[in-house]
């Protein structure tokens, strides 16, 4: 029969099997610059530190950091071979998120051109 304390296991996913869980100063650390980046996006939206057509480009990159920040730092969504089914499924999440976004956009831009003028 097998052990039993190797059923359950308790490791965080993405979490290397020598560790048994994520340390205080990764979730310290990951804190840290989610907090930034939330401070630089609300800087760079209201100051004129940005040249003004390109605020929009750099909240969408700050949004995108902030993303990278909660994978890597919270969920430890990482390279290493322990996470390549989470890789995989967070691919597939957002290839459903794009095409649901994408087809309701198509369609609403369809619907709006083939709209009849209202009588006056």
């Amino acid at each position: 029969m097998s052990n039993p304390e190797h059923v359950f296991d308790d490791r965080t996913p993405g979490v290397e099997e020598h560790e048994s869980t994520a340390s205080y100063l990764s979730y310290t650390v990951g804190l840290a610059l989610a907090i930034l980046a939330t401070i630089a996006s609300f800087i760079v939206a209201q100051t004129d530190l940005i040249w003004a057509p390109g605020i929009p480009v750099g909240l969408i990159v700050l949004a995108l950091a902030q993303i990278g920040v909660h994978l890597v730092f919270f969920l430890h969504l990482g390279s290493g071979s322990d996470s390549t089914n989470n890789v995989l499924a967070l691919a597939f999440g957002v290839l459903i998120v794009f095409l649901v976004i994408a087809g309701s956009i198509w369609i609403i831009a369809n619907l709006n051109w083939n709209m009849m003028d209202m009588p006056r």
